[in-house]
């Protein structure tokens, strides 16, 4: 009568698929418990029934674990071949609309990044909740699963939930954003890339004079945003304070050095004075920050080589050198038309002494 239940079940083919494992299992127990009665209850009354012989007992558990055996490996060939169908058509999905955003020559290089993060993150989403859906029965056993596991490796595993958390950071609250420049910790830097576990920068400084770029690429765990103060170059405000010092004689008239000086900057800045006005009042909108004034000036300091002359303006965070270069081009052009400025540096003075008894000799 078992084995007849059995194959009507078997035949039946209506359970749901969420309900098959608690069937299989009730019903595995159940024959567990039958066959070990057919097995020892012959045996204690000393009255064996054909019917409940030992072959008769193997072969029954032989067939339910064969039965078995086919019902898993179905399964579970049928949930790879989904999942193998998911994960393709959502490749063939990511390569066209990569494709597509490619094709459109008016983006700027920002915005297609953005387009094709979001896509990513977007189908990553997707794929996970359809591929979960098929290896997982419901959600109570995803919750469960989910907490027995982060209960085990939340230590083992600290810094990469870290890191998860702060890539969570950076994409919320936006500390950043690819392109900008900035400086965290000992690593400063162009923002190109932002990923789950890390962001990557392209380097500038370091062994570079004037911030330029070094050509490596460092890649910075996305903890250290909650460890270490993100200095930003871009964000608020695109321009940066720069100084060049100048050092002139004593007896050189600095008054007339501080005019060529001050000509020189507007000269080589006045193009970027509307772009630093519209900045500033952007920034009045989202910061306190104010600016007694924003034009070039020069101050001045003296000092036992001389008088400093110290040159202050406002730059893009790029153009730092290029406007260095340029402004003292200028300055050795000028200075050389100018009998009263004479441009001071270190001097070292060596003076030797004839002793006394090299006289006599």
């Amino acid at each position: 009568m078992a084995r007849i239940g059995f194959d009507s079940w078997k035949n039946t083919g209506e359970i749901q698929n969420g309900k098959k494992w608690n069937v299989l299992f009730l019903l595995t127990v159940k024959y567990e418990i039958t066959a070990l009665g057919f097995y020892f209850l012959p045996a204690a009354f000393d009255n064996p029934s054909p019917g409940l012989s030992l072959e008769r007992s193997n072969q029954i558990m032989d067939n339910w674990v064969e039965y078995l055996n086919d019902i898993i490996a179905y399964d579970i060939r049928w949930n790879i071949y989904k999942t193998i169908l998911i994960v393709l058509v959502l490749w063939v999905i990511k390569k066209g609309a990569y494709r597509l955003i490619g094709n459109r020559p008016d983006e700027d290089i920002r915005r297609v990044y953005h387009w094709r993060k979001s896509i990513q993150y977007t189908l990553v989403f997707i794929g996970l909740l359809l591929v979960g859906n098929i290896w997982i029965s419901n959600f109570q056993s995803i919750t469960t699963f989910l907490g027995l596991l982060s209960a085990g490796i939340a230590i083992a595993l600290k810094d990469i939930f870290v890191n998860i958390a702060g890539w969570v950071f950076i994409l919320w609250r936006k500390p950043f954003d690819v392109g900008d420049r900035i400086q965290i910790g000992e690593y400063k830097g162009d923002v190109v890339d932002l990923r789950l576990f890390q962001f990557s920068l392209l380097e500038v400084g370091n062994w570079v004079d004037a911030e330029q770029s070094t050509g490596r690429i460092i890649h910075v765990p996305n903890g250290m945003v909650f460890s270490f103060p993100q200095a930003n170059y871009s964000q608020g405000f695109e321009y940066i304070w720069n100084e060049q010092q100048l050092y002139v004689s004593l007896d050189s008239d600095h008054r007339r050095a501080q005019v060529v000086l001050k000509e020189i900057m507007h000269e080589l800045l006045q193009g970027d004075f509307k772009q630093i006005e519209l900045e500033l009042k952007k920034a009045h909108k989202e910061h306190f920050i104010t600016f007694s004034q924003y034009t070039p000036t020069v101050y001045t300091k003296i000092l036992d080589r001389g008088i400093q002359l110290s040159l202050r303006y406002l730059c893009h965070p790029r153009k730092r050198r290029y406007f260095e270069h340029q402004i003292t081009e200028a300055i050795l052009d000028r200075f050389k038309s100018e009998p009263t400025i004479r441009i001071v540096y270190p001097i070292t003075s060596v003076i030797l002494e004839q002793s006394g008894g090299n006289n006599g000799k």
